[in-house]
């Protein structure tokens, strides 16, 4: 395989003139092939930078084109990129801030598939494999400044057996549980500084590639019942999901709707005074869960301060996610101001369901909800950032939903894209490798084997006295001490104070 020469060589200028640099897209000829950190950024403070299409390994002559980069501060923008103004202006071309956080909450939804126990042969088999504070150090993301603060688990004996992992062994970790993602909060005063707050974020668990769980969506709307209006409605199965419980179970005692509830009002509680942010993510069924939390907490109102003067944002990053509840839904979601940005690959079948026949397209959808009562009404909430995997010369032509749905794939996409009539050009220094991390979507030009993320020897280490043997791992807090105190706090404070139940 060729070698890649990456130059640094780059050619900065500023100009006083931004509305003229949307027509300033001039083609030059480069021998190097360049990948910034950074990108473009409209009608803000701006640097030229060279960037490079790439279609091969070998560094052939390429066309280049200058594009724009936000030279302000992430920390005087933030609000910006968590979409206080609905992302306007900053998608098309994209802002070189949003690229990188798109991609930073992306690699924090991933991290939910890289720790997970997928192996059917395991007895831990549906759980995290690593404890909690040692998450982060064994997925190289120490570098990210957040630290863990709890777990968040799921019972499994709700009707999507295609989305649960079960283990085929005898004796095995739960009988009912499932793991379900995480809540961390940024601890490291460097980032916290660079991002301009403390930022609490949720990720949830997906699905890597199988995509036969949608099979198992019934379809049916379910009143959410998270305030007084049962016009709300959810797709049922992740409104289960999200609410059930089994008493019986240490890890599900608490739904994962009471035990996020009782964990960002914790940590809302310790960092009371600061700039705080609720970011959540998710990546397929998970994106649906990042949802459903957000309008939650929204809904619950955990997000406003003790003095009702302020609300902390709480932005959703959707990746490949479908549609989560009907337009009543969606227009409490817009009411509350949860901001969602979606991601998808428009070759993904998975963001078109539920809702085929009626959703935030069909322009009576509005009466047929109120009018008619259409039990199968579904619309997306937020704003689409629509990516399509065929603009990449990375990667093979393929029918494989899985491919097209696979959330390395989708980062890839936001690193090289640009804007709709924009040439695919990568602009960070993020490994095309990853791509098949748990796919085999690369060409195979590049010599990535496919599926290649896996677990030296599957876990498997050599005792003192020779034999291989799967080593026991240390038994994880279920939930802290406080949760059912934490919980009830917020229904004391949603009944109370905002007359919510």
């Amino acid at each position: 395989m060729a070698s890649i020469h990456l130059s640094l060589n780059t050619l900065k200028e500023k100009s006083h003139e931004p509305q003229r640099l949307f027509t300033m897209w001039k083609t030059i000829k480069s021998t190097s092939l360049f990948f910034s950190n950074q990108s473009f950024s409209p009608k803000k403070p701006i640097t030229f930078i060279k960037s490079a299409s790439v279609s091969s390994l070998s560094p052939e002559v390429k066309e280049s084109q200058e594009y724009i980069e936000d030279s302000r501060p992430l920390n005087q923008v933030w609000r910006e990129i968590q979409g206080c103004n609905n992302w306007e202006g900053l998608l098309d071309p994209i802002n070189s801030h949003l690229r990188q956080e798109i991609i930073r909450y992306g690699e924090f939804a991933q991290a939910c598939y890289d720790s997970f126990d997928f192996d059917p042969h395991s007895k831990y088999c549906g759980t995290c494999k690593y404890l909690g504070a040692h998450f982060f150090e064994k997925l190289y993301m120490t570098d990210r400044g957040y630290q863990m603060s709890r777990y968040i688990y799921a019972t499994s004996n709700i009707n999507l057996p295609n989305f649960f992992q079960k283990s085929k062994m005898s004796s095995i970790w739960s009988q009912h549980a499932n793991w379900m993602g995480y809540v961390a909060v940024a601890v490291d005063e460097d980032e916290i500084k660079r991002l301009g707050r403390r930022d609490i974020l949720i990720s949830w668990r997906g699905t890597v590639t199988y995509l036969e769980w949608i099979h198992d969506l019934k379809d049916i709307l379910h009143p959410a019942h998270f305030r007084d209006d049962p016009s709300i409605k959810i797709e049922s199965g992740f409104f289960d999901l999200y609410t059930s419980k089994e008493k019986t179970c240490n890890y599900c005692s608490f739904s994962a709707r009471e035990q996020v509830l009782a964990e960002i009002n914790r940590l809302i509680q310790r960092y009371e005074g600061e700039e705080l942010s609720i970011t959540i993510t998710g990546h397929s069924l998970g994106a649906a869960l990042a949802l459903l939390s957000a309008y939650d907490i929204s809904e619950m109102k955990l997000n406003i301060t003790k003095n009702g003067k302020k609300n902390i944002p709480i932005t959703v990053f959707s990746f490949a996610g479908p549609r989560v509840g009907n337009l009543k839904f969606k227009e409490r979601c817009d009411e509350l101001g949860v901001k969602v940005l979606r991601i998808v690959n428009i070759h993904d079948k998975v963001p078109k369901v539920p809702g085929i026949i009626a959703n935030e397209k069909f322009k009576l959808q509005k009466y047929i909800e109120e009018a008619v009562s259409f039990p199968w009404s579904y619309a997306h909430v937020g704003v689409e950032l629509a990516l399509d995997h065929t603009h990449s010369p990375f990667l093979n032509p393929t029918i494989d939903l899985g491919c097209a749905h696979n959330l390395e794939a989708h980062l890839h996409l936001v690193d090289g894209f640009h804007g709709k009539e924009r040439p695919f050009r990568l602009v960070t220094k993020r490994d095309v490798a990853l791509v098949n991390k748990n796919s085999n979507f690369l060409k195979k030009d590049y010599g990535v084997p496919p599926n290649w993320r896996q677990d030296e020897n599957k876990g498997m280490v050599r005792s003192n006295d020779g034999r291989w043997v799967l080593p026991e791992r240390p038994r994880v807090e279920a939930h802290p001490a406080d949760t059912a105190h934490r919980f009830e706090q917020v229904i004391k404070l949603a009944r109370s104070g905002f007359e919510l139940l």
